[in-house]
């Protein structure tokens, strides 16, 4: 349901770090022009652990609202606790998305069966298709390939977001499936060997700044053109390394004010991008051909 090159949008702020609705209304038309194939709004990327219960469900509304139906939305709605998850769920649903980004508990390092509840609860009660996401880097627990391919049973999980950057989880989760879902990269650096594993796609940071790109490394791959996708990828390998320079997504949303897609604002904790960082991320943008003012 969900493949190709999905971008984990950015929520663009102006300098003084309040939410600029009008610079992500442009960002979202400049997607679909440069053939995105879906946008995940208010994930970590759009940092919706910094911005209030009042700008998460605007920024999506927004995005819903002017998307009108020409590009996939799904919004970011995992939370520590089942509870939150189901309202989040529930209420996103009621905006319109066509689907659900849910990130397994942080912080509360649940067990996999702990998992398996968490998540059987959420699609049990939550009519919208589910994305599992499973980044470890950040959440502090790993849902592994055995809970995923029981989670995969269920009617409404109909993909899982893999950050792990292990490539492997591809062939294990494809052999344990009784009910395929879709596999997509959550990790840029390794997304075309996730590919040519048998992934069906990336929710990218690097598809901020190079929507064409990334999108067209997703079509090559689907042709099984391995050779044309391989140059891509090397064009890319540049931004998919210095946009983690420091944590996202503060690398990415500098770019995108060096490209004057929006302004420099980030909300606290998170800061703008060290001094010393920008002449790598500038190289890396002239690299994929990204046109700079």
């Amino acid at each position: 349901m969900f493949s190709g090159s999905i971008v984990a949008i950015v929520t663009p702020m102006t300098d003084e770090h309040q939410l600029d609705l009008e610079a992500l209304r442009q960002l979202v038309d400049w997607h679909i022009e440069q053939g995105t194939s879906g946008i995940v709004v208010m994930g970590t990327t759009g940092e919706s652990g910094t911005v209030t219960e009042e700008e998460y469900f605007l920024a999506i509304k927004t995005v819903v609202d002017h998307a009108a139906g020409k590009i996939q939305v799904i919004a970011g709605s995992g939370a520590m606790s089942t509870d939150k998850t189901i309202k989040l769920t529930q209420e996103v649903k009621a905006l319109g998305v066509d689907g659900a980004l849910v990130v397994t508990p942080y912080y509360c390092k649940p067990s996999q069966k702990g998992l398996y509840e968490h998540f059987k609860a959420v699609a049990t009660v939550c009519d919208l298709p589910i994305i599992l996401y499973n980044v470890p880097g950040r959440t502090a627990v790993d849902m592994l390939p055995e809970t995923v391919a029981k989670l995969a049973k269920l009617d409404n999980i109909v993909a899982i977001k893999e950050a792990t950057g292990d490539v492997s989880r591809v062939t294990e989760l494809n052999r344990r499936f009784e009910t395929p879902i879709t596999i997509l990269s959550g990790d840029d650096a390794t997304a075309y060997d996730f590919m040519k594993l048998g992934g069906h796609g990336v929710i990218s940071v690097t598809a901020n700044v190079a929507p064409g790109l990334v999108s067209k490394m997703c079509q090559l791959a689907e042709a099984e053109n391995w050779k044309q996708a391989a140059l891509i990828n090397d064009k890319l390998m540049g931004l998919n390394e210095t946009l983690f320079l420091e944590a996202n997504p503060i690398p990415v949303k500098w770019a995108l004010s060096r490209m004057k897609k929006m302004g420099r604002g980030i909300r606290l904790p998170l800061t703008e991008l060290d001094e010393r960082f920008h002449s790598q991320v500038t190289e890396a943008l002239e690299q994929a051909n990204v046109e700079l003012p």
